[in-house]
């Protein structure tokens, strides 16, 4: 996919024309092929960005609007349906393009396998990067039912390849015993139930360096983002979660880019959970564009 190619669909709001003068790209990554619940994710960007259109520019959290950071929506990578082995390729290939221009990549999801290739890709240009991810779930299976290709396993991929210590999860509250054992054992950050509060103390051993933040919305409480793939009860609210955003922003890091992954739509008629995505995206976009 071409960066220069026009994208005919609709945008994120305030989604600046020009790629060359873009500081961030933005894009959706419409995959859902090996989800072991609920599908539907591959709906989730599009949807986002016709929920932006009811955003307010202005965060009254950062004082800042979102015409002060030139960010292209590059709308979504024509991933192949149902292939998920090149449609990981693909997205590893696109966000190649995005890191080798300098911009910051931004990415919508999709399911959460979607992360994978990116982490990789940014892993080649900032090999001392530092993983932030908060989910419900670990993420750390080997394999789902025989398949290593598995939303359920992205977070054991980078933890193999970057090394468990620079991984760092919050508000997890649900996986299988074996991954919980793991992650102790090889010394990787776990923060069960809760995000802002144990995200406090980890950020300052992180000072100076470049840090990747994936965000599965199903860390939210389903009373706050019904619409993803896989609920959880007992999660954290909007609030904490938009809070600890912030916390991000104001750190000591230097934040390399980010995703927002499993917003399943069509289990959400209430539109809650596209709109609280589009706020999210919006905060994440005035806190972090500019802390590369």
């Amino acid at each position: 996919m071409r960066f220069d190619e026009a994208y005919s669909g609709n945008v994120f709001i305030k989604s600046h024309p020009s790629f060359e003068e873009a500081e961030a790209v933005l894009y959706g990554m419409p995959m859902d092929w090996t989800v072991s619940y609920r599908p539907g994710s591959r709906f989730g960007p599009a949807r986002i960005r016709e929920a932006s259109i009811g955003l307010e520019e202005y965060s009254p959290y950062l004082d800042r609007e979102l015409e002060e950071v030139k960010y292209y929506d590059a709308g979504d990578i024509p991933l192949p349906f149902g292939n998920a082995q090149r449609s990981i390729d693909m997205i590893e290939e696109f966000v190649d393009q995005i890191l080798a221009s300098g911009k910051f990549p931004l990415g919508m999801g999709g399911e959460h396998l979607t992360a994978w290739p990116v982490m990789k890709a940014v892993y080649k240009k900032y090999p001392d990067l530092a993983i932030i991810h908060m989910d419900a779930h670990t993420d750390l299976r080997d394999e789902y039912e025989g398949e290593p290709l598995s939303h359920s396993t992205p977070i054991k991929k980078i933890a193999n390849l970057i090394g468990p210590k620079n991984v760092y999860s919050f508000g997890i509250r649900s996986g299988m015993k074996e991954e919980f054992q793991w992650a102790k054992e090889a010394g990787m950050h776990i923060s069960k139930f809760e995000v802002l509060e144990p995200l406090k103390k980890v950020l300052p051993t992180l000072a100076g360096r470049p840090v990747y933040v994936t965000i599965d919305i199903d860390v939210l409480d389903p009373a706050h983002a019904p619409g993803t793939g896989t609920v959880d009860a007992g999660g954290i609210t909007s609030k904490e979660l938009l809070a600890s955003i912030h916390e991000i922003a104001g750190a000591d890091i230097r934040v390399v880019g980010a995703d927002l992954v499993e917003v399943a739509p069509n289990y959400d008629p209430s539109e809650q959970t596209v709109n609280t995505a589009s706020k999210l995206l919006r905060e994440m976009i005035l806190g972090w564009v500019q802390k590369r």
